[in-house]
């Protein structure tokens, strides 16, 4: 499986039989210029969007016939089981942001989760019902997710094999989101990539949990 991060909250994740998914696609230039990560020019099977805000759901800018899927509950696309799991954009229960689907999916072997703009640390219920987690894909910026801290909570709790974070400042991003390194901070297992794809194989999954840093591809 490859993990390729454009910017902000939005992937592109591959598997070994070309399946191709796309999740939390962003406007480029949206918000008065704010996120200025380039248009994203792939084609891809399945797009999934978290939430309707303009830099997670512009879904009209991708090219091709892609399968969207949002919301809770169980998706079925192809051959792809997709779990979408209801929480909340903001810590008072969506009263500032609204809600945010988390989505869960096995590809290529491994368990696969992406938190959206998740706003508040995971319940003890919430991470069961999250299950065991390879790749997790989390907010750290704060502001209008969970912040570094929660991160680590968030992270703690879910125990990911291997963690990439998300939705953090970047020359391209405008918005005054903490910069990555407030949450990989002090932490052990660290590794800052120069590229925006990392291959990742169930056989070689970490004995002990990383956090992969990303750079943006667009």
């Amino acid at each position: 499986m490859k993990v390729k991060w454009y910017g902000h909250a939005s992937f592109r994740i591959s598997s070994e039989k070309g399946l191709k998914i796309i999740i939390d696609p962003y406007e480029a230039g949206g918000f008065g210029g704010a996120i200025g990560y380039g248009k994203i020019p792939d084609i891809v099977d399945i797009v999934l969007v978290s939430h309707d805000h303009a830099d997670h759901n512009y879904v009209q800018g991708l090219p091709g016939s892609p399968k969207i899927v949002k919301g809770s509950g169980s998706h079925r696309v192809s051959s792809l089981e997709i779990r979408g799991i209801a929480t909340y954009h903001d810590g008072t229960k969506g009263s500032e942001r609204g809600e945010n689907t988390i989505f869960c999916f096995v590809l290529d072997g491994l368990r696969v989760c992406h938190l959206g703009d998740l706003g508040h640390v995971p319940s003890e219920q919430l991470a069961k019902e999250i299950g065991p987690v390879d790749v997790l894909l989390t907010p750290v910026g704060g502001l209008y997710t969970i912040d570094p801290a929660q991160a680590t909570q968030t992270v703690q709790k879910l125990n990911s094999r291997v963690t990439i974070p998300m939705h953090f400042k970047t020359p391209q991003c405008g918005f005054p989101l903490a910069a990555v390194e407030e949450f990989t901070k002090g932490k052990p297992g660290v590794k800052i990539l120069k590229a925006s794809e990392v291959e990742i194989k169930k056989e070689t999954l970490p004995a002990s949990p990383e956090i992969v840093v990303l750079q943006p591809a667009l």
